[in-house]
C-alpha cells in the first residue's frame, strides 16, 4: 500500500514520574480550574503511595514496544512518536520533533476507547493547539476511530475478565457479580456525547462472549473517580457504592473490571487496587480485578488494523472492512462540529471540529484525572 502517512502518534494523559513531579503536574492539570488546594494535596497523597510515581508512562513505553514490534511483524515502516496532554513528553514537544525529522503527516491513536469531551474532542483540541504552537511546519495529523466495539477491544477484555473470573471457585462462578467500571464524568457531558451508551454496548458483548460464548448474566456497569462537587450531577452508582449494594444482596465474590480504561494507570491502582479492595476486605467480599488490555495481543493487533483501514481509505484504495461488533457499527472517522461538546451550547474551540477532518488539531475536563 502506498502510506499516506508517515508517523504515528500515541496520544495520553501523561503522569509523574517521581515525588518531585507530582506537584506540577498537578498544577498542570488543574490549570484554569476552580479545585482547592486541599483537593489538590489530596491527590498527591495519592501518588505519595506509590512513591510519586504514575504507571501510565512506563505503560505507554510497553505500548509504544508492543506496537512497533507489530508494525515491523507487517512491513509497515512507521515510526512511532508519543506525545501526552499534561506530562512529558508533552504533545507541542513531540509535534515539534516529527517536523524535524521531516515527517508531514500523521495518524493519532488515543489511548481512549469512547467517544466524549474528555476522551476524544479534547484530545483534538490539545493536538490543535499543539500544532498552532509549533507553526507552519507542524504535521498534519488524523486521529484514528474510537474503537470501544472493535473485536480486538472486545475480544482481548472477554480474555481478561475470563481470566479473573476463573479464579473464583468454579461452584461459586456462575453467582459472582461483575462490576465493569468507567470514569464518571458530569452529566452535562455525558448528554452531548455517546460514552454512557458506548460503555453499556461494551459491557455487553464482554459478558456475552464469557464463558466461551454461553455469557454471563451477573454484571453491571458502574463508574468510579468522581472529582466534581457535590451539587454537580455526575454518572452514578459509584464503584463503592455498588460494593456495598452487592454486600447487601449477599453476593460473596465481585470481578472489577475497568472496561473504560486501557491501561492499569493511578486511577485503577488506587480507587480500585487500593480504595474498592479495602473496602472489599471491610465487607468481607471476595474481589477479583481484571486487568486492562493493556499490551493484550489481539488489542496490539487492533491498532495495526485501524492503522491499515485509515491508510486505504486516504490512499483512494479498497478499505478493509471496518470490524465492530454489536448493532451500533463502526465510529465515524471524520467528527461532526458539534461531536462531544463539553457542554450545552457550541463547541469549545473552532478548531476543534477540524481535528480529524483536517486533522490538524480521555478524562473528564472538570474533574480531575490524576492517571
Amino acid at each position: 500500500m502506498n502510506q499516506p502517512y508517515d508517523a504515528l502518534l500515541i496520544v495520553s494523559f501523561g503522569g509523574p514520574e517521581g515525588m518531585d513531579e507530582v506537584m506540577p503536574f498537578l498544577e498542570n492539570v488543574l490549570r484554569g480550574r476552580n479545585v482547592p488546594v486541599e483537593r489538590m494535596h489530596e491527590v498527591a497523597h495519592h501518588y505519595e503511595l506509590f512513591g510519586g510515581v504514575s504507571p501510565i508512562n512506563e505503560q505507554n513505553r510497553q505500548l509504544i514496544h508492543a506496537l512497533e514490534a507489530e508494525l515491523a511483524a507487517n512491513n509497515m515502516r512507521l515510526p512511532v512518536y508519543w506525545g501526552n496532554r499534561n506530562w512529558h513528553p508533552l504533545l507541542e514537544d513531540t509535534l515539534r520533533q516529527i517536523a524535524t525529522d521531516g515527517r508531514q503527516r500523521a495518524l493519532a491513536f488515543v489511548t481512549s476507547a469512547y467517544s466524549s469531551y474528555s476522551g476524544c474532542r479534547q484530545y483534538r483540541e490539545d493536538i490543535q493547539r499543539a500544532r498552532e504552537a509549533v507553526g507552519p511546519a507542524a504535521p498534519h495529523i488524523d486521529k484514528l476511530r474510537v474503537y470501544y466495539n472493535h473485536p480486538g477491544f472486545i475480544e482481548s477484555n472477554i480474555a481478561l475478565v475470563q481470566h479473573a473470573l476463573d479464579k473464583i471457585p468454579a461452584e461459586n462462578r456462575a453467582q459472582a457479580q461483575i462490576a465493569f467500571t468507567a470514569h464518571s464524568i458530569p452529566l452535562s457531558m455525558a448528554t452531548n456525547c455517546n460514552y454512557e451508551a458506548q460503555l453499556l454496548d461494551a459491557c455487553r458483548l464482554v459478558a456475552e462472549g464469557l464463558n466461551e460464548g454461553r455469557g454471563h448474566e451477573r454484571w453491571r456497569l458502574v463508574y468510579q473517580s468522581r472529582s466534581g462537587p457535590a451539587q454537580q450531577p455526575w454518572l452514578e452508582p459509584d464503584i463503592c457504592d455498588y460494593l456495598k449494594e452487592l454486600k447487601r444482596a449477599g453476593s460473596e465474590d465481585v470481578v472489577i473490571a475497568p472496561i473504560g480504561f486501557v491501561s492499569d494507570h493511578m486511577e485503577v491502582l488506587y480507587d480500585l487496587d487500593t480504595e474498592a479492595r479495602q473496602l472489599c476486605e471491610e465487607l468481607n467480599l471476595n474481589m477479583h480485578r481484571a486487568a486492562t488490555v493493556g499490551t493484550y495481543p489481539t488489542f496490539i493487533k487492533m491498532i495495526y488494523e485501524l492503522i491499515l483501514e485509515r491508510m486505504a481509505v486516504e490512499a483512494g484504495q479498497d478499505a478493509p472492512a471496518r470490524r465492530y461488533l454489536g448493532t451500533r457499527g463502526p465510529n465515524h472517522d471524520l467528527c461532526p462540529v458539534d461531536c462531544c461538546l463539553m457542554g450545552a451550547g457550541r463547541p469549545t474551540t473552532p478548531a476543534a471540529s477540524q481535528v480529524g477532518q483536517q486533522a490538524s488539531a480521555s478524562s473528564p475536563a472538570s474533574g480531575m484525572k490524576i492517571a
